[in-house]
């Protein structure tokens, strides 16, 4: 039963956040006699909920559960009051994210009015080789990481995008050597980023603190000022 429970929760995400029955059934691969009885569980616990229109999305209970998840409730609480300052300070996307397997997934973000709309949201994924969070994740973790990355396949988001294994490793080599990373157009055209590490007593990467916006702005003259707030965020959780 737990499997089929946790593939009936799998068919939600950023993309899908709100399902009817049938698009369970089809998405979860389960007979629809069978997606109907899981989420019936599903919503006399609180994990799901039905709306008016007569789909389903997730509920308040399980959005408690996964609030206790440590490595985020604490890295949030110790980052947010940084992320605040930053935001204050430069008016910008700030954004805090961690690695998720191969993917840098962002826990927490901060916009102003005057920031550049973005399409990154919390919760929402973002690939390791083309953005500045996911390069300082992935200069900073173990070097299997990276070979996992590459033997993925590097998509080129758009004709900025390093999609050459070498080219890659030698500009994370310079992250590591400069302690921020860099993303010039290369998720998004317009778009640009600078990120630093937070790292714990150990060394250990702990996640990314990042700033994104607009592909004018004089990238090289946040990345002090992003590299000081992660060292913040770094001596309160290390």
């Amino acid at each position: 039963m737990s499997s089929r429970l946790l593939a009936v929760l799998g068919c939600f995400d950023l993309d899908r956040p709100a399902l009817t029955l049938t698009e369970i059934a089809r998405l979860s691969g389960l007979p629809l006699s069978t997606a109907r009885r899981v989420i019936g569980e599903l919503v006399e616990w609180g994990g799901l909920e039905r709306t008016p229109d007569r789909r389903y999305r997730v509920g308040i209970r399980l959005w408690q559960v996964g609030s206790l998840a440590p490595q985020q409730r604490v890295l949030s609480e110790a980052a947010l009051p940084f992320m605040q300052d930053l935001c204050a300070a430069t008016q910008e996307n700030v954004q805090l994210a961690v690695l998720d397997r191969r993917e840098a997934l962002c826990i927490e973000k901060i916009s102003s009015q005057r920031a550049v709309p973005t399409a990154t949201q919390v919760g929402g994924r973002l690939p390791l080789h083309a953005t500045g969070v996911g390069k300082v994740l992935l200069a900073f973790s173990a070097p299997a990481v990276l070979k996992e990355v590459v033997d993925d396949g590097l998509v080129a988001l758009t004709r900025h995008t390093i999609i050459q294994p070498g080219r890659l490793a030698a500009a994370l080599e310079i992250v590591r050597e400069q302690g921020v990373g860099y993303s010039y157009q290369e998720m998004t055209l317009g778009a640009v980023s600078v990120a630093a590490p937070i790292l714990d007593a150990s060394g250990e990467v702990r996640g990314a603190l990042g700033i994104v916006t607009h592909s004018r702005a004089a990238l090289r003259r946040l990345a002090p000022a992003v590299r000081t707030a992660a060292l913040g965020v770094s001596r309160r959780v290390g």
